[in-house]
């Protein structure tokens, strides 16, 4: 078995067939959208070499009023309060249960219960939650005597947009708490008791021992989170009812209708690329910036 995985043509053999299928799979259908964003093309009739007028009309002209660049700006304020909002709160939970508090499995599972539901299922529950008729949220308003801010919260432009993020943030804090929850656990125990006898209270301990040892994984949720919010889709396009208004659209939902509803092919192929360069770029530049101490050690 050693001899086996010590040879590099056997390793070869072995990873040869899935890199056949990564590549077919994920590299080909990147090749073809770059061919197809560069032709001015319904998926019908013959295509036109376009050149890059599609590139350009996204971000200057924008012929088509889609409010391509607005919708950037949305998806990067949804990484914002991933970031800043969602992983604080998943690290502030892991270091609870990983304490070993009563019912530790089950509030581990109920934490992490919203993830195994679906987008659909989330989005429609969320649907509920804001009817301006009888949501639990202008309920709840009502009775504590603010009836002054119940209204439409998906309906109005100023609210739609964090009304939609709100529960994407919500359904995958569970995901990162349990990433950061197994990395606590994955610490010795030698290491808080030797806190211990020195002294260190909760809170130090968690500072000084806990949270540097799981950066590794601390770094892997920011990208996470960060390259998820990038590609954010499903919730906004369900709980706008499939048509999202220009507050509230991303990336994503103006290339499934380029596509799918206007048949621009080309045109939604160019959004669909710039997508996958501003995830590479982003992952990239968390990569260099995110170093953990090891990485820094070996000058990675």
């Amino acid at each position: 078995m050693h001899q086996v995985f010590g040879d590099k043509r056997a390793i070869a053999v072995f990873v040869l067939p899935a890199l056949i299928l990564f590549t077919l799979v994920g590299f080909v259908p990147i090749l073809q959208s770059t061919y197809y964003s560069l032709l001015d093309w319904d998926g019908i009739q013959p295509a036109k070499f376009a050149g890059i007028d599609a590139y350009k009309d996204l971000f200057i002209t924008d012929n088509y009023g889609l409010g391509f660049n607005r919708s950037i700006l949305n998806t990067l304020l949804l990484a914002v309060l991933s970031v800043f909002l969602q992983l604080p709160i998943a690290l502030a939970l892991a270091l609870i249960l990983a304490k070993g508090v009563k019912g530790e499995k089950v509030y581990r599972t109920l934490y992490f219960l919203p993830v195994l539901v679906s987008s659909a299922v989330t989005g429609v529950m969320f649907l509920k939650i804001y009817n301006p008729n009888y949501g639990v949220l202008n309920r709840v308003l009502e009775n504590i005597g603010l009836t002054a801010w119940t209204h439409d919260w998906l309906a109005d432009s100023k609210t739609s947009l964090l009304s939609v993020l709100i529960p994407v943030v919500w359904q995958y804090i569970g995901y990162h708490m349990l990433l950061l929850y197994a990395a606590i656990k994955g610490i010795p125990d030698d290491l808080y008791e030797a806190a211990k006898l020195d002294g260190a209270s909760e809170t130090r301990t968690a500072f000084s021992i806990t949270i540097p040892l799981i950066k590794p994984m601390m770094k892997v949720c920011v990208i996470f989170a960060v390259i998820g919010s990038l590609k954010f889709f499903d919730m906004v396009y369900i709980m706008m009812g499939g048509n999202p208004t220009p507050e509230t659209s991303v990336p994503s939902t103006l290339m499934y209708t380029s596509i799918f509803t206007r048949n621009m092919y080309g045109y939604g192929s160019a959004m669909a690329v710039f997508m996958v360069l501003e995830c590479l770029v982003f992952y990239l530049a968390l990569q260099k910036l995110i170093r953990t101490h090891d990485e820094k050690e070996s000058g990675v």
